[in-house]
């Protein structure tokens, strides 16, 4: 009698295998990622103040004599290849892939480029076009601790988290990507964890309810978050003049959120103490890796890889099925996690592993991370990184040249 009668003669259900439910929980999490990245992507294009040259005033009210109230002589404005797609369609047809950095076909980016290019062709470009751009927003900077790297600027300050413009920054190379990958990740994440079936519904519940409230505290940092402060040393500093930042926020808040998470397991005092500080300290080492192309997600899969042998594989998954619809973009630097991403990406996988490993491996890798964050405050991993042949091949696999 084979496996499917038996479960019939009982009249139990059959439960998928942990590979099965791994499997399908990888899947769901890559198309709900991939889904929510492109809505969130096309809601918020890059948005950046156009300074429009009006007529100048004299003294007395009246308009200035000058070029800029002088009507413009018509000439030939030569045709930007982005108004001529817009006209007439890319030259490499729709399917044509994206350019690395380059937002791809249909994109929010791309068509706010295309009206740019065909209202230059129409009309001539603006006066003044000429002047130099201000300066680009300047690379988030991962607020957990840790040296930064020359190369990596902290971000300005957001004056105005409602616009669509603070969900975009400049990367490390001076190419704008939008910070919506992480948002995108976390929603892949929660929506696989509470829709596959087949784990225990607590540890399922206790690993969305991880990467959700990482990525919202690493959200408010990403829009709110200012340069005063980085790194553990920076926030107690600041606490101990009496200024919150919003890195202390968000730490806070993360903790908070991985102790609850924690007691979702139902196990004694200690270990609900143990598990909470895993996913909190996981949630905030990642995000010390996001400052270069795809570094984070790589660090994310790497981790993840053990443990889809293990028991625990049903619940890295969906973090692996969402990093995996990601990365593509993430190495093409149209896209970064940011704090809301890595963040996320961090406590989903260790609340992974404190729902399903024995204590004294929980301990170890509390006691591992707690050691390369402390090591972080006096060196800089993308030197480290830079130094070993394996790991820079590694970290610049795929990645644009």
């Amino acid at each position: 009698m084979g496996f499917a009668s038996r479960i019939a003669g009982t009249g139990r259900r059959a439960v998928p295998t942990p590979a099965v439910q791994g499997v399908v929980g990888a899947a769901v999490a890559a198309v709900a990622a991939r889904a929510a990245y492109t809505l969130l992507t096309r809601a918020t294009p890059d948005v950046r103040p156009v300074r429009v040259p009006g007529p100048r005033a004299e003294p007395g009210g009246r308009p200035a004599a000058g070029p800029s109230t002088a009507p413009r002589a018509a000439r030939p404005v030569a045709a930007s290849p982005v108004a001529a797609d817009l006209l007439f369609g890319a030259a490499g047809g729709p399917g044509a892939p994206a350019a690395c950095g380059a937002a791809g076909p249909g994109s929010a980016g791309a068509r706010g480029r295309a009206a740019t290019g065909a209202a230059d062709l129409l009309f001539g470009p603006p006066r003044g076009s000429g002047a130099p751009a201000p300066p680009p927003d300047p690379d988030p900077d991962p607020d957990a601790s840790g040296p930064r790297d020359t190369a990596d600027p902290a971000p300005a300050p957001v004056s105005d988290p409602s616009r669509a413009g603070a969900w975009w920054r400049t990367n490390f190379r001076g190419r704008r990507v939008t910070l919506q990958e992480g948002p995108a990740l976390a929603y892949g994440v929660c929506a696989a964890s509470l829709l596959t079936p087949g784990p225990d519904p607590r540890a399922r519940a206790a690993t969305a309810l991880a990467a959700a409230g990482a990525a919202g505290f690493g959200a408010y940092d990403d829009l709110a978050g200012s340069a005063g402060s980085r790194g553990l040393r920076g926030h107690l500093g600041a606490l101990a003049r009496g200024r919150v930042t919003t890195g202390a926020v968000k730490m806070a808040g993360i903790g908070a959120t991985g102790l609850a998470a924690a007691a979702l397991l139902r196990r004694g005092p200690l270990d609900t103490l143990v598990d909470g500080a895993l996913i909190a300290a996981g949630a905030n080492l990642v995000n010390l890796f996001d400052l270069r192309p795809g570094r984070a997600v790589k660090v994310g899969l790497l981790a993840a890889l053990p443990g889809l042998a293990s028991p625990a594989a049903p619940l890295l998954a969906p973090t692996v099925g969402a990093c995996a619809a990601l990365l593509p973009d993430d190495l093409a630097e149209r896209s970064m996690l940011g704090d809301a991403g890595a963040n996320a990406l961090g406590a989903a996988l260790c609340a992974a592993a404190a729902a399903r490993a024995p204590r004294r491996v929980r301990l170890a890798l509390l006691g591992g991370v707690v050691a390369l964050t402390l090591a972080s405050e006096v060196t800089s991993f993308s030197a480290v990184i830079d130094r070993v042949p394996p790991l820079r091949a590694l970290d610049r696999w795929g990645r644009c040249a």
